[in-house]
């Protein structure tokens, strides 16, 4: 018999990206949108970056692509792959944020090329960007920011939300879910959201840490926020599962209407 609680959904919200609203204090910043194939970004920044933007997906893609036409296991591995010293930055880092985090390096691809994207346009000049990936996100502002906590249709649902102080970024924010989306996750959370400063780790680890949710009571998200604290080098996390909440870290949560 199937496990239909183990089933995700795609609710509308999450089809038509409405999340994409949910990150506040952007005044002042243009939104720009790129599509190449499977990656879809949002970027926020100070003027129009649709081309410049267009041209450093592409750049990363082709990277990616090119890689995995002779490294097959790195697309599909569940599990840590050797660092290869020789690969392409985001490679290797993809490599590291899935070996710290004890999952396939593919784990951390939304949250590498945000990153990516995000400090190469900060090399040009630009000092405020938002690069948000499937909802995973760089973040480099001036000053404070929240953002909102999407969680499916846990009672929840973007009636949380995180305040990351400007004195951090830039910063990773990632979040994984075992009810919404079509991300592989092996667990029951509506929502894990990793803060880390490095993206791709983030990534990788709110997908192993949503593993680790097998139920929606706190004895699992204490198991799992158990599994967070041994994967070095995060700032925080924030797990929903219907009503249950649970946070560890250097996490500031503010109510939202």
């Amino acid at each position: 018999m199937k496990d239909k609680k183990r089933k995700k959904i795609s609710p509308s919200s999450y089809k038509k990206r409405d999340y994409r609203h949910t990150i506040t204090d952007s005044a002042g910043l243009v939104s720009s949108f790129i599509r190449v194939k499977e990656t879809d970004l949002h970027i926020l920044a100070p003027g129009n970056i649709e081309e410049q933007g267009y041209n450093l997906v592409l750049g990363y893609r082709n990277q990616l692509e090119n890689y995995i036409g002779t490294h097959p296991d790195f697309l599909t591995a569940l599990v840590p792959l050797e660092i290869d010293t020789l690969a392409p930055p985001i490679v290797r880092d993809m490599l590291k944020a899935g070996a710290a985090a004890d999952v396939g390096p593919m784990a951390a691809v939304a949250g590498a090329i945000a990153e990516f994207v995000g400090r190469d346009l900060l090399k040009t000049g630009l000092n405020e960007v938002i690069v948000e990936n499937g909802g995973d996100i760089f973040l480099m502002r001036k000053k404070d920011c929240v953002t909102a906590i999407f969680a499916g249709q846990s009672p929840l649902n973007e009636k949380v939300g995180l305040r990351i102080p400007a004195e951090t970024m830039p910063v990773g924010i990632c979040t994984s879910s075992g009810t919404v989306g079509h991300s592989l996750s092996l667990g029951r959370a509506d929502s894990v959201t990793v803060l880390a400063t490095s993206t791709p780790l983030a990534d990788a680890a709110a997908t192993r840490i949503g593993n680790e949710v097998s139920g929606g009571d706190q004895e699992s998200i204490s198991h799992a926020l158990e599994a967070a604290r041994s994967i070095h080098g995060l700032l925080g996390v924030v797990i929903i599962c219907g009503a249950q909440m649970g946070a560890w870290g250097e996490i500031d949560l503010v109510g939202l209407d």
